[in-house]
């Protein structure tokens, strides 16, 4: 199935923008998502995290994913 993922900071210069078409199998869950963006974005392995947030709530590792959910990276935050 077809997703569509919004990235916001660092998560945005890794994968080019700020939305990408992303292809997931049927049934896939937030870790599965995380693995599969890791190795097609290598950079993302050294974030130190990487939450994902489905439908405005931050989403754990377990959370299957659906077609018509709004995905959304959020890399690291550092602020002073």
């Amino acid at each position: 199935m077809k997703i569509q993922i919004l990235a916001f900071g660092i998560a945005k210069d890794i994968v080019g923008g700020t939305t990408l078409d992303f292809e997931i199998p049927e049934g896939t869950n937030v870790a599965q998502l995380k693995r599969q963006l890791q190795k097609d974005y290598p950079s993302f392995t050294e974030l130190t995290s990487l939450a994902i947030a489905i439908n405005s709530e931050y989403a754990q590792d377990e959370q299957q994913i659906s077609e018509r959910d709004e995905v959304v990276l959020i890399p690291p935050v550092s602020g002073g």
